[in-house]
């Protein structure tokens, strides 16, 4: 059996999961199998899938839709790997990625999972210059909640005895048992690292390198902003009932973590009104934000203030100045 298996939930990605496929194949980790969930597709992704299995590391799965969260479990039950990896179909893995993983799992028994820092790339796999770079070590729950420094669901690895202890089936299943929430629809991936972190032993640590290159989708960047808040909301109150101390402790300051986020991504879609509603919401919600990153919450309100502005350019010209910079 493999060691490693890698997950690729695909629903309707003929432009990218070609890409993704090839990055996870490049991998210098070679003792892996690539699990590849069609989750109903009507575009050309089957047949893109179907491609690559004559590379006998590579199996197609079908079902009809269930969405990320269930197209993940499904991959979950078919691994025969001991680690368990995701990469959603459109982003891509360096090619030390795997490797790097395994490695620092097996140094480390007690870790569950392992994530890494992730390079920001735009629609057409170009880096934006742009990086994640989150805290790695020392990583609490309150952390979690707070920063969630996983930062996005092609990130991280598992260990499968981690996974196992996730596990849990729900009284309508009857095919198999989730990891994944399947109620959400967003917010699917903090719900899960939140449960590991509260309902486990298990530790989590990242390592430094942007092994994950995380693809930035352009179109609706604020347009699914409240629907993003309204799922985070409810992964908060799911957890309630879980540590309802804890929860009630640090709900607050990690709503206005979450929502200077989604006032990023508002000033990302130009849209200035809703970018300083956000904003706004997120002073009120908690000033924690303000006192511990206060440089990044300050440039935040400013481009918030800026946005569809004439003083926008100076955000976009700083922005590109910056972007330069990082690569030279």
């Amino acid at each position: 059996m493999p060691h490693a298996s890698i997950v690729v939930p695909a629903f309707n990605v003929e432009a990218t999961l070609a890409d993704t496929m090839v990055s996870l194949l490049k991998q210098s980790f070679l003792d892996l199998e690539i699990i590849v969930v069609d989750d109903g597709s009507y575009d050309r992704t089957p047949e893109i899938a179907d491609g690559f299995c004559a590379d006998p590391r590579v199996r197609v799965v079908r079902q009809s839709n269930r969405g990320l969260a269930g197209a993940r479990n499904t991959g979950i039950a078919a691994a025969q790997g001991q680690i368990i990896g995701f990469c959603d179909s459109d982003d891509l893995w360096h090619p030390e990625k795997l490797s790097a993983h395994v490695h620092h799992l097996q140094m480390n028994p007690s870790l569950g999972m392992s994530y890494s820092g992730s390079e920001l790339i735009d629609d057409d796999g170009t880096s934006l210059g742009l990086f994640q770079k989150p805290r790695t070590r020392r990583i609490t729950a309150k952390h979690m909640f707070l920063r969630n420094p996983v930062g996005n669901g092609s990130s991280p690895v598992f260990r499968r005895t981690a996974l196992d202890d996730l596990a849990y089936r729900p009284s309508r299943e009857t095919m198999r048992d989730w990891v994944f929430d399947e109620t959400f629809s967003q917010s699917e991936d903090i719900e899960c690292w939140m449960r590991l972190m509260l309902t486990t032993d298990w530790e989590v640590e990242g390592i430094d390198d942007p092994l994950t290159l995380y693809r930035v989708n352009g179109a609706g960047l604020s347009a699914g902003t409240e629907r993003q808040l309204a799922s985070w909301e409810r992964m908060v109150e799911k957890h309630a009932g879980i540590a309802p101390v804890f929860i009630a402790k640090h709900a607050s300051p990690a709503r206005a973590y979450q929502l200077r986020y989604l006032a990023r991504r508002a000033v990302s879609a130009r849209d200035g009104d809703r970018a300083r509603a956000l904003i706004t919401r997120s002073f009120r919600a908690s000033l924690h934000p303000l006192v511990h990153e206060p440089a990044k919450t300050i440039a935040t309100l400013v481009a918030c203030i800026l946005v569809g502005t004439p003083g926008a350019v100076l955000v976009d010209a700083a922005q590109s100045t910056l972007r330069r910079l990082r690569r030279a």
